[in-house]
């Protein structure tokens, strides 16, 4: 039987280094793909009803790939300040209001997005209302949101009907505040778009005298920011994916769509459903025309002052994602 050989002690330390030495690197390497493994959290805006509503009823926000972190706003405006500010990775946004902010230097690009009907854009008069057409605006009190659709139809219109930007009054005031005003008579006129727009002319008898067919691209821009572009592309590009699939299934299945967004925020159905036929809301790609037609409204926000100087348009978009889609 042999016997049990004792080692020195400088060489019992040398082992015991070269063990630990093993186990810190077994460790070092088993970490590194877990790293690696960890999910990408994409940090996405929402507005109730929207997005997240969308790819919950069409079944495609099922085994994703990434956790998405959403957080709800209002409006599209606070969702444009937090990509801003680097507290979201994903948002959207109507086209005018995205260069707006691209303008003021937000690190941000439009991804994909969507197009709806330009006459689900309207300025809408009170039932009583004497205003008949758009020729009778002049020096009137017109409410619209500043620096997007709003304010832009209602230049866009007035110009048509060839008065003055100077003929007719411009009161800056967000949706809410616009039906309040226009219910109350504090204001003529309000230019929105739907779902407000059905619920006005359902429920509140509002009259529309003008729209937005010929005047304005309608697009809502799904934006990211230059950092989740760069970091996260393929859980942007994936999710980009799913919002067109999703979109796809809704105009087949408006009925469906109108109930679940219903019950999430409490408008009425007969509403949402009237807005979403008028919408017939079609995912895009970003190409050479939506460029050009979106370069084109973004030259007359200039010339109305919306927009303090010209943008080149094609520096606010990336391409690349709707290439990688059709590939």
């Amino acid at each position: 039987m042999g016997r049990m050989r004792i080692l020195p002690d400088a060489q019992r330390m040398t082992r015991r280094r070269a063990a630990a030495w093993l186990a810190a690197a077994l460790m070092l390497s088993a970490a590194v793909p877990s790293r690696a493994a960890e999910p990408v959290v994409l940090r996405v805006g929402d507005q109730k009803g929207g997005n997240r509503s969308l790819l919950e009823i069409s079944g495609y926000g099922k085994d994703l790939p990434y956790t998405i972190v959403w957080s709800e706003f209002p409006a599209a405006a606070p969702i444009l300040e937090a990509l801003n500010a680097g507290a979201l990775d994903v948002g959207y946004t109507g086209d005018l209001s995205l260069l707006t902010a691209y303008a003021a230097g937000a690190p941000i690009k439009a991804v994909g997005g969507t197009r709806s009907d330009p006459r689900s854009q309207a300025i809408l008069v009170r039932q009583d209302s004497p205003i008949r057409s758009a020729a009778d605006l002049t020096g009137k009190r017109l409410a619209g949101t500043r620096g997007g659709w709003g304010q832009f139809l209602i230049d866009a219109t007035l110009e048509k009907a060839g008065i003055t930007l100077e003929g007719a009054t411009f009161a800056a005031l967000n949706p809410v505040d616009a039906k309040v005003a226009l219910v109350a008579g504090s204001v003529d006129a309000w230019a929105v778009w739907e779902p407000y727009v059905s619920f006005a002319t359902l429920k509140d008898k509002a009259r529309v005298i003008a729209d937005g067919a010929g005047l304005t691209p309608t697009i809502t821009f799904v934006v990211a920011s230059d950092s989740a572009i760069a970091t996260k592309r393929a859980a942007v590009q994936d999710l980009l994916d799913r919002l067109n699939k999703a979109r796809l299934w809704s105009l087949d299945h408006l009925p469906a769509y109108a109930k679940s967004t219903a019950a999430l925020t409490r408008l009425p159905e007969d509403v949402l459903l009237a807005a979403y036929a008028a919408q017939r809301t079609s995912p895009i790609g970003i190409d050479d025309g939506v460029v050009a037609e979106v370069q084109e409204a973004s030259d007359r926000a200039t010339r109305y002052g919306i927009l303090g100087k010209r943008l080149d348009v094609s520096q606010a978009v990336d391409r690349s994602f709707t290439a990688a889609a059709s590939n």
